[in-house]
């Protein structure tokens, strides 16, 4: 029987039953893609984590990401929470590396009581897309998309991005990720994120959904950092900045479950 180390990690989040959950999980070696895809289906978070060890001048672990249904090119909250774990048990590490299949090298820094993680800032450019906007259930002001699948509707105000109520399994057959956002009332910038298609409905809190948002906002902010609120059931609040092409997003982490996973 495999033993595997296993984390249950809330990200962005300061308290337990907040912000987003992640699974992370210690591997020897990689198991087969169809294993690790079992266990982020059996897990049913957006994310489970696998890391490696690695060690390479570049990096310093291997990291891929799963959700209930595929594999992600991209996830922030599970690689924030993947730093938190590596770095909680090393208090002599400011910093943490992962290699990743699609996202290059991404990495977890020590800031304050909390974390940074760097993602790639990703571009978005003004397009239409009329069967996410019918799913979406409101017309936003405007679409903006990127080749990678990301898909911006930006709105007038906070309470429509609340009161939004889309038609998952319309969104789920487009895939991609949906991003519903406006300018916020207690924060600079307010989102919902959908996912339904990699089998999220709605995202608590979206690393990758922010990388997509920060070059966004600050362009129409005319700064380069901005403070966020992720209006999903559990919520989650950001801070967001530009550092050349690369995404910073500070938050806390809280483990709530530390144990073995069997196979």
């Amino acid at each position: 029987m495999l033993s595997i180390p296993y984390w249950h990690v809330d990200a962005f989040a300061d308290r337990p039953f907040a912000g987003n959950q992640a699974a992370v999980m210690e591997l020897d070696a990689w198991l087969d893609d169809a294993v690790l895809q079992a266990i982020g289906a059996e897990n049913m978070f957006a994310e489970t984590a696998f890391v490696v060890r690695n060690g390479s001048e570049v990096s310093d672990w291997e990291l891929r990401w799963f959700a209930p249904e595929a594999e992600v090119q991209l996830c922030g909250h599970a690689t924030l929470a993947s730093g938190h774990v590596l770095l909680s048990r090393d208090p002599g590490l400011e910093r943490v590396r992962f290699q990743t299949r699609q996202a290059g090298v991404l990495e977890v820094r020590r800031q304050g009581a909390g974390y940074e993680v760097g993602l790639p800032a990703i571009a978005t450019e003004p397009g239409a897309f009329a069967e996410a906007v019918a799913a979406l259930g409101e017309t936003p002001c405007e679409v903006w998309r990127s080749p990678l699948g990301y898909n911006v509707a930006l709105y007038e105000d906070e309470a429509t991005v609340r009161a939004l109520s889309p038609d998952f399994p319309a969104l789920a057959v487009l895939g991609g990720q949906f991003i519903a956002t406006a300018p916020g009332r207690d924060t600079d910038v307010v989102s919902r994120v959908f996912v339904p298609g990699a089998g999220i409905d709605e995202d608590s809190v979206t690393g990758s959904a922010h990388a997509v948002l920060t070059p966004f906002w600050t362009d129409r902010l005319g700064r380069d950092s901005f403070t966020a609120f992720q209006a999903s059931a559990r919520g989650g609040a950001l801070t967001c900045w530009l550092e050349g092409d690369r995404t910073w997003l500070g938050g806390r982490c809280v483990t709530l479950v530390e144990g073995r996973f069997f196979l």
